[in-house]
């Protein structure tokens, strides 16, 4: 079949939604011709945008009405401050009113909006809370990470709130970046410019082998659309003890790799392969070479 490719990787927030939701059916909620800006940016003379560095709204997924938002990394580092988490956790509290089939997030953000300091930091936990109580609701959350960015710091820890993380060859996951690591413990423990290292701490790949990301899908949005297509399905309960089973698969995975001292020392143990055979692999064959580890072993 012969379909023009969209790379995830090269699109901006409008693009992914535009070639990811069924042609013609997204709505946008606070266009930027409503000029919603950041007050906290407009008074420290800094540069705004009048979406604030996200888009949101409603349309279709294979006509399955989903909400969806999409961070525009090239803005601020994808930077989540006081707008952008209002945008969000609002689009978040409708869909636990009008209940649509998902919540689709595309992440591509540093994390809190350092400008905005505590203000950045109080948005972030009401979009935990957000993406929980939406999860309660019964409504899927899926979270989407290939952008250049990454998904770092508190957009990390709410993409690891959704249900399902869905991650690319280029997509990068951690609570720290590799440039707060090198500041912090230094260029010896984390070189942030060794961009194989980068990948194989943080990248799709890796977070695939080890079980953070659910799915992964090629560098298109199309892949992204036809996972994410299969994922409408009843969140697991919020439970007791759905908790515990989580605090398990940590405590085993802390037994397993707790002496490994980096990615390339974890992919040993499961028997996946080295460095070179798993970058080198097509996506088709890294998840079917992925998923007896995966299965047998996390």
């Amino acid at each position: 079949m012969n379909r023009k490719i969209h790379r995830y990787s090269e699109a901006d927030a409008r693009k992914i939604i535009k070639y990811f939701l069924d042609e013609g059916s997204f709505s946008e909620i606070f266009p930027p011709t409503e000029r919603l800006v950041s007050p906290n940016l407009v008074a420290l003379d800094l540069p705004v945008q009048f979406d604030d560095g996200v888009v949101t709204g409603i349309g279709k997924l294979n006509r399955n009405t989903v909400f969806m938002a999409a961070q525009q990394g090239a803005f601020d580092g994808g930077s989540i401050g006081e707008v952008q988490a209002a945008k969000l956790v609002g689009l978040l509290k409708r869909a636990q009113r009008d209940k649509p089939a998902a919540v689709i997030f595309a992440f591509d953000s540093g994390g809190v909006r350092l400008h905005e300091a505590n203000i950045g930091l109080i948005a972030v936990a009401e979009l935990v809370r957000a993406v929980l109580d939406t999860r309660s609701a019964g409504i899927p959350c899926i979270a989407m990470i290939g952008g250049n960015v990454g998904c770092y710091g508190g957009a990390s820890i709410a993409a690891k709130c959704f249900d399902h993380v869905i991650m690319s060859e280029r997509g990068r996951l951690g609570v720290s970046g590799p440039i707060v690591i090198e500041t912090v413990l230094g260029v010896e423990e984390f070189d942030s410019k060794d961009r194989a290292l980068v990948w194989r701490t943080f990248g799709g790949r890796h977070r695939y082998i080890t079980g953070d990301a659910d799915e992964f899908a090629d560098d298109d949005i199309a892949s992204f659309r036809e996972i994410a297509s299969g994922l409408l399905n009843p969140p697991e309960e919020l439970t007791l003890d759905a908790l515990k089973k989580e605090h398990r698969i940590l405590a085993e995975r802390y037994e397993k790799f707790g002496n490994s001292r980096t990615a390339c020392d974890i992919w040993k143990v499961l028997g996946v392969g080295d460095s070179s055979s798993i970058s080198m692999t097509d996506a088709n064959s890294f998840r079917e070479k992925c998923a007896a580890a995966r299965s047998e072993k996390l």
